[in-house]
């Protein structure tokens, strides 16, 4: 009868932490969605566009930084603010992905994080050939 008692009590730990884990796992999930999407999703998303160069502001008083991103496929635009250090080579950006959530009063994402991919500085340089000897 104890070690029934152990299975059924060890299967039910089991049980809690697998629906734990699948909890918060669903929680800190962000999802890649479209800028339409992102407009009507009302949690975090995250959003990737290439930047309109010319259209970023940076206030270094208030750290905000103010800009729009463009979808490649739709031709879609999208403002986004970010309250942070501006990315050093944000200029250079080809494009950027935003992690936030959209205000729909502002009319735009608010980031709380920014991934910024910039071409490569070594993009088109032949890998130095070593002889050893």
């Amino acid at each position: 009868m104890k070690r029934r008692y152990y299975y059924v009590l060890g299967a039910a730990l089991l049980l809690g932490f697998a629906g734990f884990s699948l909890a918060s796992f669903t929680q800190s999930f962000t999802p890649y969605v479209s800028f339409a999407d992102a407009r009507a999703a009302g949690r975090i998303v995250q959003v990737a566009g290439a930047l309109d160069k010319g259209s970023s502001s940076y206030d270094g008083a208030s750290s905000s930084l103010a800009f729009t991103l463009r979808e490649p496929e739709s031709r879609a635009t999208i403002r986004v603010r970010y309250r942070g250090v501006k990315p050093a080579n944000f200029e250079d950006a080809i494009s950027v992905v935003a992690i936030g959530r959209y205000d729909a009063a502002a009319n735009e994402l608010r980031a709380d994080k920014l991934l910024v991919k910039c071409p490569s500085k070594y993009q088109g340089l032949k890998p130095e050939t070593k002889v050893y000897s």
